[in-house]
């Protein structure tokens, strides 16, 4: 039987001191996308976006709120999949599979007879001690309590099932809430924020800011989850994986880069390529003169050419009690070692290289914005407008941010580590030099760019000041396209040849940067605004374990995490 209560690990987001693999911090803020498909979700307005799908169930389906909760926590909150197996399977099959029972008994506790045996603890309990469940199933409050605290601890709070022998009936959220609220308030919290989170652990259009330390948001996405966000706390991530924003570089690829750049792989390649170890203690020893007759501090003296032990004798034609001149794997084996370690420095030095120029480059926000006041108090008549120079080094960021990324992509691209059986050799070197023709481009004007900008405006004339301004306003148009052009061979050329399937797709292209997550508006009735409170929205009120509110008044939300005793007492 399968329990479907078990919510995925939260991810960490591990911060690399000094790291070559973090960058970027969103320096334009001089834009506005003209519709935002990504929301900030906050903890005040967590609720409100939970029960906006919970209402669109209730109302499609007519059912109670804790049997759309079970429902969509079923579907992963994907309310349009759950629409759509409706349609396709029928409402009786649904809630079948999702756990809901169709016949609810549980309203008929009345027709009990005085006393009844718990089938559980086989005692004979008093029936205003007992509670049926919509399955039809009843046991004593006690048993049940026990039940819902395993559960719980088990990490199954999300789908709580019925006692009874093969019985896949979810207990209603209110049952379980109430008896917990009556003995044990820290598990009926814990119960509470687990429904609560859900939205966020098991929902694919939903996941938690990777900010450290955590902002406390998280982030709802309409349409593909290949994309980039921007949080309101400021930090850039990738939706897919979480890692830092690494368009064009796949989600694997980045990866697969981050812990190269980042683990001590190189380091041992280097090793390889320099040291040979010693035959008898097995310690690396570095060559440091023409001879290859070497010996270690341990006294062993080995061949260099192949490793072997020798003798100390050294003559024109061999080396004592030894003869290496035929060919051995292992010489092969170095030798790829030391072509793989210039392969990634020629790499991994140009990645560094644009992020060291970002890093720069970032002090020139605080440079401009004072030539700006400077030209302003002195050329105010002339030129007013100097939104040029700010759209100008957005654009430098973001190119430069891209540039870094291309490396990274092209190493794996045109290297043996993913594509090695996907593409002939001829193949990738015609793809090689297509991706690299344009990659220059881009980056020759990125550099025009990021000269022009650091030129001293402030101290021209107004000629030279509007030559200045129609030139960084022309780069910025063809880095724009340049930019736009080298994501459309990535993803047709390269990546969009090579039938993987979307392991290795990667964020759309997008002119004015990472989108800024819009927040969610929290929109509250007016029929409750009225009254005053707006309560959560349970739609009857059932015999034995009525559900409890979640209420908001006078402007002030009330804890989710209070038992329900507790807050019918406010």
């Amino acid at each position: 039987m399968d329990d479907y209560g078990s919510s995925d690990d939260d991810y960490r987001y591990s911060d690399q001191e000094e790291s070559d693999c973090e960058l970027y911090e969103n320096n334009d803020q001089n834009f506005e996308l003209l519709s935002s498909t990504a929301q900030v979700i906050t903890e005040e307005s967590l609720l409100a976006a939970q029960k906006e799908d919970l209402r669109r169930v209730m109302d499609m389906l007519s059912v109670r709120q804790h049997h759309a909760r079970t429902l969509l926590i079923y579907h992963r909150w994907d309310v349009d999949h759950l629409f759509e197996v409706y349609v396709e399977k029928g409402k009786a099959y649904m809630f079948a599979q999702a756990g809901v029972s169709v016949d609810e008994c549980r309203g008929s506790n009345s027709l009990l007879s005085a006393s009844v045996m718990c089938e559980i603890c086989m005692d004979d309990i008093p029936s205003d001690e007992v509670t049926r469940v919509d399955c039809g199933h009843c046991f004593c409050n006690s048993c049940w309590t026990q039940h819902f605290i395993v559960k719980i601890n088990e990490g199954q709070s999300k789908r709580i099932r019925c006692m009874a022998h093969k019985c896949n009936s979810i207990c209603d959220e209110s049952v379980v809430r109430t008896l917990l609220a009556r003995e044990h308030p820290d598990m009926a919290e814990k119960y509470e924020r687990f429904l609560l989170e859900s939205y966020i652990e098991d929902n694919k259009r939903v996941k938690w800011c990777p900010s450290t330390p955590h902002c406390g948001n998280a982030i709802r996405v309409e349409g593909d989850n290949l994309c980039e966000v921007e949080c309101s706390c400021g930090d850039q991530f990738c939706f897919n994986c979480l890692a830092e924003a690494h368009s064009p570089c796949s989600c694997l690829m980045w990866e697969l880069w981050e812990k190269k750049c980042r683990d001590e792989s190189e380091t041992v390649n280097w090793i390889t390529v320099h040291t040979k170890p010693c035959p008898k203690c097995h310690k690396p020893v570095e060559k440091n003169g023409g001879c290859n007759l070497v010996s270690c501090i341990c006294g062993q003296a080995f061949c260099w050419l192949c490793g072997g032990a020798t003798g100390r004798d050294h003559t024109w034609s061999s080396i004592a009690g030894h003869s290496c001149g035929r060919f051995k794997e292992q010489e092969k084996t170095a030798e790829r070692a030391k072509r793989d370690l210039y392969r990634y420095m020629h790499y991994h030095n140009r990645y560094k290289a644009h992020t060291d120029s970002f890093k720069l480059e970032s002090k020139l926000k605080d440079t401009i914005r004072g030539r700006i006041s400077k030209s302003e108090e002195t050329k105010s008549s002339e030129l007013s407008d100097y939104s040029w120079v700010h759209n100008g080094l957005s654009r430098l960021f973001r190119s430069r941010r891209v540039l870094s990324y291309s490396y990274a992509f092209a190493f794996y691209m045109f290297g043996d580590e993913i594509f090695k059986e996907e593409m002939s050799e001829a193949e990738r070197v015609i793809k090689q030099n297509l991706f690299e023709d344009q990659q220059q481009q881009f980056e020759s004007n990125v550099e025009k760019l990021s000269k022009m900008l650091e030129e001293p405006f402030d101290t021209f004339e107004y000629d030279k000041v509007m030559e200045i301004r129609m030139q960084i306003i022309d780069l910025s148009t063809l880095i724009d396209g340049l930019c736009k052009k080298m994501y459309e061979c990535i993803e047709n050329d390269l990546l969009g040849s090579i039938n993987l399937g979307t392991i290795h797709g990667i964020a759309p292209y997008k002119s004015k940067g990472i989108e800024r997550a819009s927040e969610l508006q929290v929109c509250w009735s007016n029929k409750a605004n009225n009254m005053g409170v707006t309560a959560e929205f349970d739609r009857s009120e059932e015999s034995g374990c009525s559900s409890r509110k979640r209420a908001r008044k006078d402007g002030e939300m009330f804890d989710l995490n209070l038992p329900a005793d507790a807050l019918d007492r406010i």
